[in-house]
């Protein structure tokens, strides 16, 4: 899951994969992999019964999961 030495983007951050398996994506998100199999995330099919994680997709969740920090409801 690490960058490859030396790879940048646009943006000048590392560049590192654009899809992730099951284990790399639940490792981000801190998630077993049994949980992340449960959020029905977007997935890219790879192979018969392999299928990866776009990173975009990740980061959107994140983003509709964040909240202004107030009380739960």
């Amino acid at each position: 899951m690490k960058p490859a030495p030396g790879k940048t983007g646009p943006n000048g951050q590392p560049f590192g994969p654009l899809l992730l398996t099951a284990r790399e994506a639940a490792r981000l998100l801190s998630l077993s992999e049994r949980t992340l199999w449960g959020l029905r995330l977007p997935r890219v099919p790879v192979g018969r019964r392999q299928y990866r994680y776009a990173l975009a997709d990740l980061q959107l969740w994140i983003e509709s999961r964040k909240t202004n920090g107030g009380p739960p409801a």
